[in-house]
């Protein structure tokens, strides 16, 4: 075995890879204010964002589910990996070479996790295949490609490799490297023989590296060059632990900072279709991977686009009987996006491939350009299948394209979508049309649906704050922010965490007691367990995740250490406030109490009890006026 990772090692992992920069390759990030990102979340289906990131703190927090954490944690989480694992991963991101405790320098791999290997496997067969399009067997690849318009530079833009026809130049290769049979099975790269001895999968066809959004290769795709390759046209890597077809995008490597940056996305059905849309200058162009566009898909669409209401998919299909229904599939799911959607089909059932070919770059930018509304396109196909010469066949394609239209959620494009759909059945009262996709309309809202908002129904994350504790799934006590003690505490506490120097060192003299909310309280301790609020440690925020008890009040803490202070300007004078107000409403508290032992003792008391008692309270008293009236300087 390896061992155990060597702790300075691991935190010069955390320090040298920005979290932002980690995050970023996962989902778009837009400023929030404070220093803080905000972004749709990863890890949970959201209308507005409520995951933010803290580049000055290294950690990321969501408001929504609660998952919150380091670079660590973050990749941890998202790409399921071990904690060696995404030390491992990130060690190499920064060019770190990690020490293992029990073995030194680690100069074996026994001791990696299965995934990081899969990855590596992956890594380095998408380079031997492409040192392998150099080479003469290669040469009918090389053809192929030339033939649809891709030079070497095109080709290696998109890493296109090619596999050697024989059966185990790979598995011999990747055996070389050190990887073992069982890996390369696993892997998806290599698969058994009849003979017992793994083979390539993969052989004599022309190999497209299938890489996931954070750009690792993952998987493959390989085009079929030869007549007497009895298999399927393409042939794509199995599902193995880090490659899912529903999962991936061809491409997405490459245009995800454009798709981000420009609030659309092209998706197409090809690997040829994408390289000519990149080539065309159309960057934001993808394709699935040998299966339908589906909501694993939409999902990676969701966190680039962000869900803003100017965003666009548009979608590419041919003009074929398969390509009308993957586009009707497609507006099955298009509901699910904020973004608009639409459909462009080339013509005479060219793909942007073909197209480049015909007719140049120009032809391809322009094929986006034109493009219709998916809901019109639905409708034009509905409307196709019905008479419209008598009553009778009109009544039945309004009876099915109605539904289709009321199911639209911003009111206005709803609107005039009615009005269009009474033009396609030529029916001249228009009013009839739209009353009766507003009746529609609003029978679904009866059952249950979601009420059409301007948007399409997405909420303005200004509009929507994020929930409360209070509104949470139960992972600890109650907080209930109504409170002004509660949020005074929370307030303190995330000024202890953000911005420790206003609130030290009169903060590590509170007690647990000062706080009345017992997560609070919990935080507080972990903060003094990681030795106070006056520490100036590099690693300060890192000491208080180690020193709590458990993953909820880590949690918390990861949570108010991200979340905004709620002040415009936050100084020592804000600081002062809280710091006073915590400690007033304890001394408060604490003079009710005082006043009932009185109260309890009576007259009858001893002397000297009773005047002990009362030297208290006129003490708590005189310290509670001295704060009312000089504030902070009363501390």
């Amino acid at each position: 075995m390896a061992g155990r990772i060597n702790d300075d090692d691991v935190k010069a992992v955390r320090d040298a890879v920005p979290i932002d920069a980690v995050v970023s390759d996962y989902l778009q990030l837009r400023n929030a204010g404070g220093g803080n990102l905000k972004g749709l979340c990863p890890f949970h289906d959201e209308k507005s964002p409520s995951f933010q990131v803290s580049p000055s703190k290294g950690l990321y927090h969501c408001f929504g589910c609660q998952a919150g954490g380091d670079t660590l944690d973050f990749v941890m989480k998202i790409d399921h990996l071990s904690f060696s694992e995404a030390v491992e991963r990130l060690a190499g991101l920064a060019g770190i070479t990690l020490r293992y405790e029990e073995g030194g320098y680690t100069a074996g791999t026994s001791g990696r996790g299965e995934r990081i290997r899969l990855v590596e496997a992956h890594k380095a067969a998408a380079q031997f295949y492409v040192d392998q399009l150099d080479g003469p067997e290669a040469e009918i690849g090389r053809k192929f490609l030339a033939e649809r318009g891709f030079d070497q530079a095109a080709a290696a833009h998109f890493s296109v490799g090619y596999s050697p026809a024989g059966w185990d130049h790979l598995t011999r290769f990747l055996r070389g490297k050190g990887f073992t049979d069982k890996e390369l099975i696993t892997s998806g790269l290599a698969q058994d023989s009849r003979s017992g001895k793994p083979i390539d999968r993969f052989r004599g066809r022309l190999m497209w590296p299938i890489r996931d959004i954070s750009g690792e290769v993952v998987g493959f795709g390989a085009r079929k060059l030869r007549d007497d390759d009895n298999g399927p046209k393409y042939l794509n890597t199995p599902e193995t632990a880090i490659y899912k077809k529903s999962q991936v995008l061809y491409g997405i490597d490459l245009a995800k900072k454009e798709i981000a940056k420009t609030s659309r996305a092209v998706v197409v059905e090809g690997y040829t279709d994408v390289m000519a849309c990149h080539m065309a200058g159309v960057t934001t162009a993808i394709a699935t991977c040998g299966t339908a566009f589906g909501g694993d898909h939409i999902k990676i669409l969701r966190r680039l686009l962000m869900d803003n209401a100017t965003a666009e998919v548009i979608f590419t299909f041919d003009g074929d009987a398969a390509g009308q229904k993957a586009a009707l599939r497609a507006f099955e799911d298009d509901q699910k996006f904020a973004a608009e959607t639409s459909i462009t089909i080339a013509p005479g059932g060219m793909d942007p491939c073909d197209l480049r070919l015909a007719q140049g770059d120009a032809a391809v930018a322009g094929l986006v350009e034109a493009r219709t509304p998916l809901f019109e396109f639905a409708l034009r196909h509905i409307v196709a299948r019905h008479n419209l010469e008598n009553p009778a066949g009109r009544a039945a394609a309004l009876d099915e394209a109605a539904p289709v239209v009321a199911h639209i959620k911003n009111i206005a494009i709803q609107h005039e979508s009615a009005v269009q759909l009474a033009g396609m059945l030529g029916i001249r009262d228009e009013q009839f049309v739209v009353k009766r996709v507003a009746q529609l309309a609003r029978w679904a809202r009866e059952r249950g649906s979601q009420p059409p908002q301007q948007g399409r129904g997405r909420p303005s994350p200004e509009a929507a704050p994020a929930p409360t504790p209070a509104d949470r799934p139960a992972g600890g006590p109650a907080l209930n922010l109504r409170s002004p003690a509660h949020r005074t505490e929370r307030e303190l506490l995330k000024l202890a965490l953000q911005r420790p120097a206003l609130v030290s060192p009169a903060f590590d003299a509170y007690g647990m007691d000062e706080f009345t909310a017992p997560p609070y309280a919990a935080v507080r301790q972990a903060i003094q367990d990681a030795g106070g609020a006056s520490q100036t440690a590099d690693d300060y925020l890192a000491r208080v995740r180690a020193a709590a008890p458990n993953d909820t009040v880590r949690a918390l803490v990861t949570e108010l250490a991200v979340e905004a202070i709620h002040a415009k300007t936050v100084d020592e004078i804000y600081a002062g406030v809280q710091l006073v107000q915590v400690r007033l409403r304890a001394v408060d508290r604490r003079v009710h109490e005082v006043q009932g032992t009185l109260s309890r003792l009576g007259p009858q008391a001893p002397p000297e009890q009773l005047a002990a008692v009362q030297e208290e309270l006129w003490i708590l008293q005189q310290y509670g006026q001295r704060l009312r009236n000089r504030g902070a300087e009363g501390l």
